[in-house]
């Protein structure tokens, strides 16, 4: 099962919860995608 939980704040791609699994992250209230979340975590 796949669910659109919303866009990337970043680069608006479309975030997913897949099976369960969000497929990406919440980093201070904004919804990211994994790439920009790991961008992000790699800039702080």
């Amino acid at each position: 099962m796949r669910e659109l939980i919303g866009q990337c704040q970043s680069c608006e791609k479309k975030v997913y919860c897949e099976n369960g699994f969000f497929d990406g992250e919440q980093i201070g209230g904004k919804l990211l995608c994994n790439k920009c979340a790991e961008k992000a975590e790699k800039e702080a």
